[in-house]
């Protein structure tokens, strides 16, 4: 289990108060030691904060519209964990490196911890890392790489937990491509997984602006935002019955998939 080392102290000074009880608490979250690496498809997605006018923020792409899988959907940048990767870590910052020309190895970008594993549609088991980005600058370098990334964006991760925070920025319009909902700001629908033993799962969608911030990336920003502002999300998180944990959720799964249902049809859509 890798341990969490202090943040920089001039790095927290630099930041309003509120962003710095958000990383510190992110910080003492620590690192979680489930092991995912006997999975034959295992990944790791990087959850990159950056502090912008006094308000804590994440950086999203939206995936390229020419990827088979997911097209033109929000992703936080991630995929999955090379044989030459030495964990899930050097996986996360590979790939924001392929994806987004965020620099590998940076002092101004401080790894905060990481997250219990999530599971995507197609049955991936998908570490999240956590990292704090100390210098905006960096911001300015990224590039999309054209053939995995239409777009880079970020959003403010408190919007996460209450979505009436977001009203003010410069949306997406209601009905357009990129919101096709009569919701203003967030909706969300529960669907039936039979590969779960038929439980309910809750599909959140939060309106951006560029694509909406939905399912797997959804989920694990929830997460994210509930440890850094130590409160729990202002609409209801779960569906009645909902399975939560990954251990709940991988024991079903593996118990589906013996049972001959797929993931990829089985699992709600991220």
């Amino acid at each position: 289990m890798i341990s969490a080392s202090p943040l920089p102290l001039d790095i927290l000074d630099q930041v309003s108060e509120q962003t710095k009880l958000c990383i510190s608490r992110l910080a003492a979250n620590g690192f979680d030691n489930t092991d995912i690496s006997q999975y034959p498809r295992s990944a790791a997605v990087l959850v990159l904060l950056f502090e912008k006018a006094g308000q804590l923020r994440v950086l999203l792409t939206t995936r390229s519209k020419h990827l088979r899988t997911h097209p033109g959907q929000t992703a936080l940048p991630g995929g999955r964990k090379d044989a030459t990767d030495k964990d899930f870590i050097e996986t996360a910052f590979r790939e924001a490196n392929e994806e987004v020309a965020l620099p590998r190895h940076s002092p101004k970008v401080h790894i905060l911890g990481t997250l219990q594993p999530y599971i995507s549609q197609w049955g991936i088991r998908v570490s999240p890392v956590v990292a704090f980005l100390s210098d905006n600058s960096i911001l300015e370098q990224l590039i999309p790489n054209p053939g995995e990334v239409d777009r880079i964006f970020d959003h403010p991760l408190e919007a996460i937990l209450d979505p009436q925070i977001v009203k003010n920025e410069r949306l997406v319009p209601i009905g357009s491509e990129d919101w096709p909902y009569e919701h203003e700001l967030y909706n969300n629908d529960d669907r039936i997984v039979p590969v779960l033993g038929n439980t309910a799962y809750r599909m959140h969608r939060f309106r951006s602006v560029a694509s909406p911030v939905k399912g797997l990336t959804a989920d694990i920003l929830i997460n994210v935002a509930e440890i850094a502002y130590s409160r729990s999300t202002a609409y209801e998180r779960y569906a009645p019955g909902q399975v939560r944990g990954f251990a709940n959720i991988s024991a079903m799964l593996d118990k589906g998939q013996a049972q001959n249902l797929p993931p990829e049809k089985h699992l709600p859509s991220v």
